[in-house]
Order: C-alpha cells, then structure tokens, then sequence
C-alpha cells in the first residue's frame, strides 16, 4: 500500500524539522509532499534539508500565500496524479499527531 501525506506550510520553521522525523518514525515508507506557499522564515528549505537526510520527502514551493484549500488541493491533485493508495493530510503546526498517521492511513 503506498501513502502519500500532504503537509501544507505557510511560516513553520520552528515546527517543520520535527513534524517531519516524526513522521518518518511513524509511517517510514510514506511519501511526504510539503506544500509551502513562500513562507519567508525558510520553512521549505528546512524540509529540503530533511528530506535530503531522511528521503522521501519533497517540497513543492508556491510563490505566494495561496491559502489551506488551495494547498490541499494542489497537493491531492499531485497523489492522485501518482496513483497513491491512501492520501493523508497533516498541519504542520504539530496539532495534528504524527505517531496517528498508521491508523489513519489504512484503506
């Protein structure tokens, strides 16, 4: 079964780094697309940096604040295009928790 999780940022540096090892820890063979609409306090290139260490991770950059709809879709349009199994989406905010993601993503 192949997951895909769609995280849309908008300024969440401080929280990004650690949503995504955490993530990884609980779903390691996941597919991680953050979605970052020009965040200006270096959200995406964290997540680069991450997802060079830890694979399976890649940022579609967005030049502007397109708003969360927006992003959900851009990132679904993405997994469906890729033909995913199951499509999850988590906040980036840490609202949401990681260690979740198993028993949400079962089809």
């Amino acid at each position: 079964m192949r997951v895909f999780v769609s995280v849309p940022t908008y300024k969440e540096a401080e929280n990004i780094e650690e949503l995504l090892r955490r993530m990884r820890a609980a779903v390691p063979d996941a597919h991680i697309l953050v979605i970052d609409d020009g965040s200006p306090d270096g959200t995406a290139e964290i997540a680069d940096k991450v997802g060079v260490e830890l694979g399976g991770i890649e940022v579609l950059r967005r030049p502007g604040k397109s708003g969360l709809g927006a992003a959900y879709r851009a990132g679904h349009a993405i997994g469906v295009a890729r033909g995913y199994d199951v499509m999850v989406q988590i906040d980036a905010d840490l609202s949401h928790q990681p260690e979740a993601l198993p028993r949400c993503s079962r089809p």
